[in-house]
């Protein structure tokens, strides 16, 4: 910009004139670009920085397709080649003109574009093909298998049939059922198949017969004698084996060295139950004192009875009927130990176990040869009705996990085995 400094006095117009030598030594001073700050590196006379300007690629100018855009000159022809909305642009793949602005749409979506098919199938066509393509001949279009529901690739829905659970087959037997669904064969074959070979079901009581299903209706019929007599036989032959399978549990479980441990769970409920109902007596399984020896059975009140009623545990033995007590001394004579074991720590010193050992009056009646009577007095049993408060049971060791140990011991060193 050419400032001219003058007066601040008024200069009448009449008295400026031009003078042409100011004005080429004016014309003839260096400058830069006007658009130097933008990156234009030209410096020149000021009388061409005009023409350089109208040719600096620097300059800004609208886009001659009038799209509104400005832009430097640098970049104008890349604006009109590949980003004016207003260019004319040919599709490659039909031929047909477009604006730059309707050509962004038009691009993929020429009818006339080759393209490969979305399934990845490996086919390539004209995408006006594409969809007739991947609905109808495309062999990784997905479909559902008709029978079991599921998805699958078309190309592998033939090989999925083979182990559909719901594929249709046919009875190996070629019974009147037409198709079965895969899954449910092995039912048909085992319950409904008519022509299956079917194992008559007295096959346990001793019948061989097979036939196929649709006959064994009739074999039942008419060998139904012959099926209730094999099987009177085989309950009997079962109810005999049962017996002695029952005898040898017996012998089996029953303790037989002259030492019975015995747990009662539930401690807590079953005291309750006993409050609120008297004489609540629970008896222990049986044992003997030796193998062929006395059968003895604890039994115990948990609310005590007799003058332990409500605040003791009452304890008995009681001398029961046994397989060999003719072979026996009597009156029973040996020495009983009766114990509540302490549940503390097995290697605290400090356990102290509850024992009690006393040595059977032979003239009582309790301890003379026990009739097969239960209801006989013999079998009343010997004991303690304080055996232990239920004060001491609580505030020791004796109870854990809700549950009571009570082991019996008799002494078998003065026994005579028979």
């Amino acid at each position: 910009v050419l400032a001219l400094m003058v007066d601040l006095a008024f200069v009448p117009l009449l008295t400026i004139y031009p003078d042409p030598d100011l004005d080429n030594e004016i014309m003839s001073l260096t400058t830069h670009c006007s658009n130097y700050s933008s990156g234009c590196k030209w410096t020149g006379k000021l009388h061409n920085l005009k023409a350089h300007i109208d040719k600096c690629s620097y300059s800004e100018r609208e886009c001659p397709n009038r799209c509104g855009a400005r832009l430097r000159s640098m970049k104008l022809a890349d604006h009109l080649e590949y980003e004016c909305l207003k260019r004319r642009v040919t599709c490659d793949f039909c031929g047909k003109d477009f604006s730059g602005e309707m050509m962004e749409e038009h691009d993929g979506s020429c009818p006339q574009e080759s393209v490969h098919c979305e399934n990845k199938c490996g086919a390539k066509m004209l995408r006006k093909y594409l969809s007739r393509h991947v609905t109808g001949d495309c062999p990784k279009r997905p479909t559902k298998c008709t029978h079991c529901s599921k998805d699958f690739n078309i190309d592998i829905l033939q090989t999925h049939h083979g182990t559909c659970s719901r594929y249709p087959i046919g009875c190996p037997n070629r019974c009147d059922v037409l198709k079965i669904p895969r899954e449910e064969l092995e039912v048909h074959l085992k319950e409904h198949c008519k022509s299956a070979l079917t194992i008559c079901p007295f096959k346990e009581a001793g019948c061989k017969h097979k036939c196929p299903r649709y006959h064994l209706d009739r074999h039942l019929t008419e060998a139904n004698t012959t099926h209730i007599k094999a099987m009177f036989d085989l309950v009997k032959t079962q109810r005999n084996h049962i017996t002695e399978l029952q005898k040898q549990l017996s012998d089996l479980t029953v303790n037989t060295n002259g030492t019975l441990l015995w747990k009662i769970p539930g401690y807590s409920q079953k005291l309750q139950a006993a409050q609120k109902e008297k004489a609540i007596e629970m008896r222990s399984p049986p044992f003997y004192t030796h193998r062929y020896g006395y059968k003895l059975q604890l039994s115990a009140f948990l609310n005590g009875n007799g003058s332990g009623l409500n605040s003791h545990m009452s304890l008995y033995i009681r001398v029961l009927p046994g397989e060999y007590d003719s072979l026996l001394e009597w009156p029973f004579s040996h020495d009983i130990t009766f114990n509540i074991l302490d549940q503390g720590d097995p290697l605290s010193s400090k356990r102290s176990h509850i024992s009690v050992r006393f040595t059977p009056d032979p003239t009582w009646k309790n301890f003379q040869q026990p009739t097969t009577d239960p209801n006989d007095d013999s079998t009343l049993g010997f004991g303690y009705p304080k055996f232990v408060s239920h004060k001491e049971l609580k505030d020791n060791c004796y109870l854990k996990g809700n549950s009571l140990f009570i082991k019996a011991v008799v002494d078998t060193s003065r026994i005579v085995i028979p």
